[in-house]
């Protein structure tokens, strides 16, 4: 199973770190820490708890960390009322003032053991049409062939639907629009419960009537929701990314960018990888033949200072298949099908790395 990621705590009070670290260790969990929101912002999205301190909650609100659900202030004295309300609008859910909340920070730290954690796989495209959406599709597919729990998300809210690549598009279940008007605050299970699926598959996408904004309080409901309850997620990332894309991004355990072999496609994907590398630092390369003018994988990689984990080879029955409404990799056949199932296998293989860690 997928490894619990653990409680991240923001504070730069020493005192109030140590008390934090002693309920940890009662609540049988390590924790990961950063002084400042600065520091927290790569991991405040994928941990399984935030505990902020209130030297850090101002700092916190006015850095714009991304909205996300399990978060609580945690200290010595009173939050100033003021200070409580922005807070609370923002999404923090507690407030615990030491000592008299110690035990509820230890249930809250005790919570975390032998939670599975699902891992989060995106995908984008060095320029459009790279293939992106197949290939999160093809993963999210061969995942589920795979008898892995798996959710699908859409982050691209001007592409042309995921949906449609499965022939779901008319199927009832909950979209984007719905989850937006809750404010990402939802319950985990009944969300998962209501989005269109197949078996051990689950969509989230968008309607066609419907406004494609994309909050990220509701990005980062959803995968806290798959987090908890699916083995793998896969993000189709739109290539300029909102707030919600690059929540996404952070959150995302592999990132993964496809690229066509063409000149300047690795010039418009070299713009994309440095946008994307602003926000996390682990980015990989797929190569998608074929290369009219002959560039090798391994030479486009090297342009981009990207370690190159596959190849493709052109595949027309894929696209004849999805106009027909059956997804990519549905047969477990063919290239695509063979690197969805070894970049899953080195998804999966790094869960029991850390795991085991």
């Amino acid at each position: 199973m997928p490894a619990a990621r653990l409680p991240l705590v923001v504070t730069a009070d020493p005192d109030l770190l140590d008390d934090l670290l002693r309920l940890a260790a009662a609540g049988g969990t390590k924790v990961d820490v950063a002084p400042d929101p600065a520091a927290a912002r790569p991991r405040y999205g994928a941990a399984s708890l935030v505990l902020i301190g209130a030297d850090q909650l101002e700092a916190c609100l006015r850095a714009r960390l991304p909205r996300r659900s399990r978060v609580a202030v945690v200290g010595h004295g009173e939050v100033a009322e003021p200070l409580w309300r922005a807070a609370n609008a923002y999404g923090v859910e507690h407030i615990a003032e030491l000592p008299t909340a110690e035990s509820w920070v230890v249930e809250r730290f005790a919570e975390q053991l032998d939670q599975p954690v699902g891992r989060v796989l995106a995908v984008i495209g060095g320029r459009g049409g790279a293939g992106a959406s197949t290939l999160a599709a093809g993963l999210a597919v061969t995942a589920a062939r795979g008898h892995r729990r798996t959710l699908l998300i859409d982050a691209d809210p001007i592409g042309g639907g995921l949906d449609m690549m499965f022939g779901w598009e008319r199927r009832d279940g909950l979209r984007w629009s719905a989850l937006a008007e809750a404010g990402g605050r939802v319950d985990p299970p009944s969300l998962l419960g209501a989005l269109p699926r197949d078996g051990d598959l689950v969509l989230l996408s968008f309607d066609r009537d419907a406004s494609p904004d994309l909050p990220a309080e509701a990005m980062a409901a959803t995968i806290d929701a798959g987090r908890r309850a699916r083995e793998v997620i896969v993000v189709d990332l739109p290539r300029r990314l909102d707030d919600a894309g690059v929540l996404a991004l952070e959150c995302a355990d592999h990132a993964v960018l496809i690229v066509p072999a063409e000149v300047r496609a690795s010039a418009a994907a070299a713009r994309v990888a440095g946008m994307v590398q602003a926000h996390r630092d682990e980015l990989s390369l797929v190569v998608r033949g074929p290369a009219p003018g002959r560039l090798r994988a391994r030479d486009i990689a090297s342009a981009l200072g990207l370690p190159l984990i596959g190849t493709l080879r052109p595949e027309p029955a894929i696209a004849q298949r999805i106009e027909h409404g059956l997804p990519p990799t549905v047969d477990g056949k063919g290239p695509l099908a063979r690197l969805c199932r070894r970049v899953l296998s080195d998804l999966m293989r790094d869960a029991a790395l850390v795991a085991a860690a």
